[in-house]
This record gives structure tokens, sequence and C-alpha cells, in this order.
């Protein structure tokens, strides 16, 4: 069973993603700051971490970077979980490196298929 870290300050978004990766067999640890996604993805070592990018303490752009640059959970693919648009995120990934993207609100089949796809490649290399 493949391990995915949520990390979303947003409790109903939280307990609703989640819910929705358990019935589709995943184990779900979350997070509800950057701070603590960066603390659990050290020391759960996820397949995959779904990052929201604007969040209280440490958003998700610094969280992502923390955990890229760190060798042990650098190749952990990361998707953006965000309200805004795809060219201010795909500006921010010139200096923060993330594997997928889904913009809020969320369409679950389409970030299903990227949770797949990721996990698949990650399980391959």
């Amino acid at each position: 069973m493949a391990k995915i870290l949520l990390v979303e300050d947003d409790a109903l978004i939280r307990d609703l993603i989640a819910y929705r990766l358990q019935n589709h067999h995943f184990d779900v640890v979350a997070a509800s700051d950057g701070k603590e996604g960066v603390l659990l993805a050290k020391s759960e070592n996820p397949d995959l971490i779904l990052m929201d990018m604007r969040m209280p303490i440490m958003d998700g752009w610094e969280a992502t970077e923390q955990i890229k640059t760190w060798p042990p959970t650098a190749t952990i693919p990361i998707i953006a979980l965000t309200a805004q648009s795809a060219i201010t995120v795909n500006e921010r990934k010139m200096q923060v490196s993330y594997d997928g993207y889904a913009q809020k609100p969320l369409e679950f089949k389409q970030l299903l298929t990227q949770i797949e796809s990721l996990i698949q490649q990650r399980i391959v290399a």
C-alpha cells in the first residue's frame, strides 16, 4: 500500500482528501502546515506528497524546497495543490521543483491519475 503525505491547512479539505485517498487504498499521513509536513516527510518516508502551497507557519513553496534539497527526501514526488493560476505556479516552478500540479477546487479523478502515475514512475525508477 502506497503512503501519501497530505499537507493541507484546511481541516475540512484535508479530511475529505484523506478519506477519498483511503477509499482508493492509500495509507495517508496528514500535516496541517509546511513545517509539520517537512518533519513528517523526513520521518515517514512517503511515496508521494500532496502539498498545499498557501499555509501558515511555513508555506508549501518553502516546505517543498526543504524536502527537495534534503538528499533522503529529494526524490519523493510532490504535487502542488493550489488555487493560484497555472501561470503563477509555473513561474514559481523555476525556483522550487515539484512534480505535479492540481488546481483547487480539485478534480479528484485527475488528481488520482497524477498520483498513480507518479508513484508508478517512482517504483520503476
